[in-house]
């Protein structure tokens, strides 16, 4: 039998009008601490976004998704919050906030392979 080990996620979503309480799934953030894995994946979709919110603008929420992206891989250029250990990271970029591009609560789940349950997450609740 193969090993479950714990994971926590978060979906990101694009609240265009944060007074509002509308928003639109757009990517996922999988943490894993046995796997050493953080990962973030997102799909866009603007003429959805769109019709959602025409104001938006999107080069500045993939600027956002970007920057998500830099700092669970800790990349050079992701600031100071991309220095921190992947548990800190994945704890700073789910905490509360009151913006356009925000996080779920973190929900805990087990897997087998954090990769492919990274994927099956963003099928079922972005695409």
């Amino acid at each position: 039998m193969q090993e479950l080990h714990l994971f926590e996620y978060a979906v990101i979503r694009v609240v265009p009008k944060v007074e509002r309480e509308e928003f639109l799934n757009v990517g996922i953030i999988l943490y894993c601490a046995k796997q050493k894995f953080l990962k973030s994946v997102f799909h866009l979709n603007e003429a959805r976004l769109s019709a959602f919110a025409c104001e938006t603008e999107t080069d500045f929420i993939w600027h956002n998704l970007l920057a998500i992206e830099k700092i669970c891989e800790g990349k050079a250029g992701s600031g100071p919050i991309g220095q921190l250990d992947m548990a800190s990271r994945f704890r700073w970029l789910t905490a509360t906030r009151s913006t356009v591009v925000q996080a779920s609560k973190v929900h805990p789940g087990f897997c087998v392979d954090a990769q492919e349950t990274l994927e099956k997450l963003h099928q079922q609740l972005v695409l």
